[in-house]
């Protein structure tokens, strides 16, 4: 697609940037969210590939819940790599422009990284759901190949459904002002910059939530509502609380993903304004890449072990490394 030069509030099409004009408003304090957004950022980096790391390096951590987490943590990084480097540079300059092929690049990211959680998400409650009420087949069911498979289907529809429906909305004519209302590419705000009838996007983009998120929902609940019940048949009740504590760290990401996104998306329009939505977007954004790490660790005694394990085998290997100097010298 071709654009012409833009002139704010005429009815031409736009050139090739548009401007994200989230958070100008704050003026002085960007500074100030420019440092608080460094640290989270990076808190949400190291916290994520410390993860990752934890379990491709412990052995006793090479288990199907662990390889979803993998999946889960990388999905994170990604999504917040998306947008929080661009937002920080733009926190400190004056010009807080994208080019059109970057804000189209910077939606695929996003939707495809939102849309593949939601289903790893509800994979991850599967496979609580077979080792809780089917342990005995456990191994056969949520083999390598099976969650090889359910990982690789996750991503497949994630890649497939974003990528036909952001290269939908960015085949549309954009004209009148490029000033984009929000801090990043999101799909609503760039609908707003189309100079034709969107309803059919916006039924597409209704459709896809529903099917792609809003079901994955729907089975993280059937599953959570079979492992309840099967919780409250043991027989003996100190080992309710055991049993339900596996699924615990995994309920709270869900709860905060899915909490998140329904206020964000189901918030009556009298209440949203474009502040608003931007402060709640910056939340979703930082809160959930910082806490999901935390939630893992600290939640989980296998990957607290690991930790522990493997700082003191650094620390170990650091040491005989030392004595062998001295010695030699």
């Amino acid at each position: 697609m071709i654009y012409s030069e833009n002139n704010p509030g005429e009815n031409q099409t736009i050139s090739d940037v548009f401007i994200l004009v989230g958070f100008s408003n704050l003026k002085n304090l960007q500074i100030i969210l420019f440092l608080v957004l460094l640290v989270t950022y990076l808190v949400a980096l190291i916290g994520n590939l410390l993860v990752i790391l934890l379990i491709k390096l412990n052995p006793s951590l090479h288990t199907p819940m662990y390889f979803f987490l993998v999946n889960l943590s990388f999905l994170e990084i990604c999504y917040t790599s998306s947008v929080l480097p661009q937002l920080l540079i733009h926190l400190l300059v004056e010009q807080k422009t994208i080019t059109i092929a970057g804000c189209a690049a910077q939606m695929y990211i996003i939707t495809i990284m939102g849309l593949t959680e939601s289903s790893i998400l509800a994979v991850m409650a599967y496979d609580r759901y077979v080792a809780i009420c089917h342990p005995l087949h456990y191994k056969t069911i949520m083999s390598g190949r099976a969650c090889a498979q359910l990982a690789g289907a996750s991503w497949i529809i994630g890649i497939s459904v974003e990528v036909a429906q952001t290269t939908w909305i960015f085949s549309l004519p954009f004209c009148g002002s490029n000033r984009i209302q929000h801090f990043f590419c999101d799909i609503p705000p760039v609908l707003k910059m189309a100079c034709m009838d969107t309803s059919k996007n916006k039924i597409m983009v209704l459709i896809v939530s529903v099917l792609f998120i809003m079901g994955p929902f729907l089975l993280i609940t059937v599953s959570y509502i079979c492992i309840i019940s099967t919780i409250l048949k043991l027989p003996s009740v100190e080992r309710r609380p055991k049993t339900f504590s596996t699924c615990s760290s995994h309920l709270m990401v869900v709860t905060l993903f899915y909490g998140t996104a329904l206020f964000t998306y189901l918030r009556p329009k009298s209440i949203s304004t474009p502040e608003s939505d931007q402060m709640i977007s910056l939340v979703i954004t930082v809160v959930a890449p910082v806490l999901n790490p935390i939630i893992y660790t600290l939640r989980n005694k296998e990957v607290k072990g690991a930790f522990r394990k493997t700082v003191k085998s650094i620390f170990s290997h650091n040491w005989r490394k030392q004595r062998m100097k001295n010695r030699v010298s």
